[in-house]
């Protein structure tokens, strides 16, 4: 089947828009995947360190829950939560065969080809709303999208139909680490873009390369060739073109590098702390401070608000129920380890890896999902049940059928009982009729804004994975946090997605001529405040489906005032074992900032209740 074309509807909007002042703002978006707030000090970030003392430090800053990385790219894109979007987590059940996957029907989101076919699928269920750049684009400004494969293309789904071959195009410009690739190193289409004319010349000339290659610890080459072609081809292409711009850059570290670093492997202490680790860090701030230095060069400066921001947090992972005071004396915990219990708890299921063409595991000689994603059931064709795994939250998705509600019951009551559960949320649907206290213990997904307009398929319960402050770090609260994580990654290395305060707690910060100077915001803010903020001053309308929306941070505007906050603590019925989960979470008007959730004792950060 032939997937239309994102450019078409677009391109004959844009024929009628309106073409902004020449005086108009320009906008640079600049995001540092999984960088914590805490670990931006004078000695890894020296850039980054400036930029919030001499503009905006927003002191206390949320990632959406879960704290993964399209789905909080879907929130800084829109300005939606989750419920509007349908980009719940990183790995989902879609409901149906993915093209780009090969008919597989839970997928790993951060891929073109993939991002595509959901659209194609779901149509304004997923990702309905108007992007900040594509907002930004359709009104005439000249707009830039480089950085990770993923979530960059979310910003602007549009784009990885441009031809790449002017700033000034249609459709702006894209690069990813696809571009100029026509496969995945699987063999897989990526569909993403080519780069052509003028434009391939001149970003050749300037890396070296006809692509970005992918490398770790940090990820220097990649990260080189981004920026490279940022500073010296589009960045003056920019200034050139005499009109107003919006730029994203996401950079890949310190998120890759704390991902794989191995310099702490098997070792809490100093886990993702570690040399490669701050070496990531310097290596974001190094390409925030080129796009600085080239904004200056080129005299566009003065006249641009620059918005630094991390996705999320992070921590270390913990492969093992820690000790009360913080230790871990083993890791008994493999990757794809809730999908074998469920598969247990629903009286010995088969198991199907959707990541090895559905084949059937056997689990007497040691196999386990590859990526901890799962079909359980007698076929893969009809599961009972199925599990996509997200590092430090999964998804369990029932499957319809009159015996669905028995069989969510069956896996919610051994779930109140696991050790390595932290927080637990059960879709609203299951909470409509029958007896109340059947998922005592969980609250409802419409609590943190997993309920809205999407109709992307929701999961049936949703499972934060416990966190803990490390015995023997001396590093503060949110820098010792480890993880409990569904992942074939090994303790000591580094992970996100729990609902701790240390992974909802990201880096942001701005600066230019529309914020404020020197000035400490207090006030909650988070990654649905993005977009609509820098709308406001672009002068753009962000539009599409849903309620769940962020706020514009007047505060930290020059002349805005500081709002009212209200906190409040949200609480489930007790489990019959006593299990409960509670939410701890701030309020500007009708925007909600969740700060952490769990059971009291196995979440960081969250209030002693």
């Amino acid at each position: 089947m032939t997937i239309p074309r994102f450019a078409v509807a677009l391109a004959l909007c844009l024929v009628a828009a309106a073409t902004p002042a020449s005086a108009a703002r320009n906008i640079v978006i600049f995001v540092a995947d999984g960088l914590r707030y805490s670990s931006v000090t004078p000695e890894t970030a020296p850039t980054m360190t400036k930029l919030r003392r001499s503009g905006v430090d927003f002191v206390n800053s949320h990632a959406v829950y879960p704290t993964l990385t399209t789905a909080n790219a879907s929130a800084i894109a829109t300005g939606h939560f989750l419920g509007d979007t349908g980009d719940y987590a990183n790995t989902l059940y879609t409901g149906f065969p993915v093209p780009c996957r090969l008919g597989a029907n839970v997928v790993f989101l951060e891929d073109d080809c993939i991002l595509r076919d959901l659209k194609q699928h779901f149509g304004d269920g997923y990702l309905g709303q108007t992007t900040l750049m594509q907002a930004a684009r359709a009104t005439g400004f000249n707009t830039v999208v480089v950085g990770k494969k993923g979530p960059s293309a979310i910003q602007f789904l549009g784009a990885l139909d441009s031809s790449d071959e002017s700033v000034g195009g249609p459709l702006g410009i894209f690069i990813d680490e696809a571009t100029n690739h026509a496969t995945n190193h699987d063999g897989t289409p990526t569909k993403s873009t080519m780069l052509h004319g003028l434009l391939a010349s001149d970003v050749f000339r300037a890396t070296g390369a006809d692509s970005p290659a992918f490398t770790s610890a940090p990820n220097l080459v990649q990260q080189d060739y981004l920026l490279s072609a940022t500073t010296q081809v589009l960045i003056p292409n920019l200034q050139k073109s005499g009109r107003p711009f919006a730029m994203m850059f996401w950079s890949r570290d310190p998120d890759t590098t704390q991902h794989a670093a191995t310099d702490s492997d098997g070792k809490l202490v100093p886990g993702i702390n570690s040399t490669s680790g701050r070496a990531a860090i310097r290596n974001a701030d190094n390409d925030l401070r080129g796009i600085l230095d080239a904004l200056s060069q080129w005299g566009l400066a003065t006249n641009t608000d620059v918005f630094v921001i991390a996705d999320h947090g992070f921590s270390t992972i913990a492969a093992g129920i820690p000790t009360p005071d913080g230790r871990l004396e083993r890791s008994t915990l493999p990757g794809g380890f809730l999908a074998v219990d469920v598969a247990g708890w629903l009286d010995g299921q088969k198991i199907f890896d959707p990541d090895r063409s559905n084949a059937e595991l056997d689990l007497s000689s040691g196999e386990h999902p590859q990526n901890g994603n799962a079909l359980i059931g007698p076929t893969p064709e009809a599961p009972m049940a199925v599990v996509a795994a997200n590092g430090g939250s999964d998804f369990i998705y029932v499957a319809d059928g009159p015996d669905a509600r028995a069989t969510a019951k069956r896996i919610f009551a051994k779930l109140v009982g696991a050790p390595y559960v932290g927080a637990l949320f059960v879709n609203d649907a299951l909470l409509k009729g029958g007896n109340p206290k059947d998922f005592a213990g969980a609250l409802p997904m419409s609590a943190v804004n997993l309920i809205g307009s999407s109709n992307v398929p929701r999961p049936t319960f949703v499972i934060g994975f416990r966190s803990f402050v490390v015995k023997g770090c001396k590093l503060g609260e949110q820098m010792c946090t480890a993880e409990i994580a569904d992942s074939t990654l090994h303790t000591g290395q580094g992970m996100h997605g729990s609902f701790s305060r240390t992974d909802t707690r990201n880096f942001m910060a701005a600066i230019g001529p529309d914020f404020k100077t020197k000035f400490v915001d207090k006030t909650p803010v988070g990654n649905t405040d993005v977009a609509p903020t820098l709308a406001r001053i672009l002068g753009v309308n962000l539009s599409g489906p849903g309620r769940l929306r962020g706020r514009v941070i007047a505060e930290a505007l020059k002349g805005g005032k500081t709002p009212k906050v209200a906190r409040r603590t949200i609480a489930s019925a007790k489990a019959a074992n006593g299990v409960r989960t509670i939410l701890d979470l701030q309020e500007v008007g009708s925007t909600r900032y969740f700060d952490a959730a769990g059971v009291p004792g196995r979440v960081v950060g969250l209030l002693r209740h």
